[in-house]
């Protein structure tokens, strides 16, 4: 497994291969959510050295950043609702463990759970249901979500 936590701070090696590895992870999550083609891209942002910089999926309904800017706090992946590509600012924060770009399935139902985007009608943009929090992973980001807890109907 990768080293997610293996700071990029100037480290240009680890910062490579943090971006390669996050850019081919978010392309098997488009396919594991079964985006349509044309509805997402996924960019990569390396920024300066002394930081990881992101790794993008912006779909036409969300989008997840990934980067190492809450390691302390176990954060590292933000998922948030939009309401097309040209949306940055979206609904609000949602953040999960960098350890979830290790299990696509449970990563996918995270995204679900926040964005409400379902294999039937991704790929649209539009008006779209409202998210419906499942567990704790629509707690906007004053709190981890515990792995444990996405895509369960359990409530604390």
């Amino acid at each position: 497994m990768f080293q997610w936590t293996k700071s990029c701070s100037y480290d240009d090696e680890q910062k490579r291969r943090f971006h390669s590895t996050a850019r081919s992870r978010l392309k098997k999550l488009a396919a594991e959510l079964r985006l349509a083609a044309g509805s997402y891209d996924v960019r990569s942002n390396k920024a300066g050295i002394a930081v990881s910089g992101e790794i993008t999926l912006h779909h036409d309904r969300f989008y997840l950043q990934v980067g190492q800017f809450g390691l302390s706090s176990g954060h590292g992946i933000l998922i948030r609702t939009c309401k097309d590509r040209r949306d940055f600012t979206g609904g609000p924060n949602h953040f999960v463990g960098l350890q979830l770009l290790d299990d696509i399935p449970a990563l996918a139902a995270g995204v679900r759970a926040v964005t409400g985007v379902a294999a039937d009608d991704v790929g649209t943009a539009g008006d779209r249901p409202p998210c419906r929090p499942v567990g704790d992973i629509g707690v906007p980001h004053r709190r981890l979500v515990p792995v444990a807890r996405i895509g369960t109907e359990d409530r604390p």
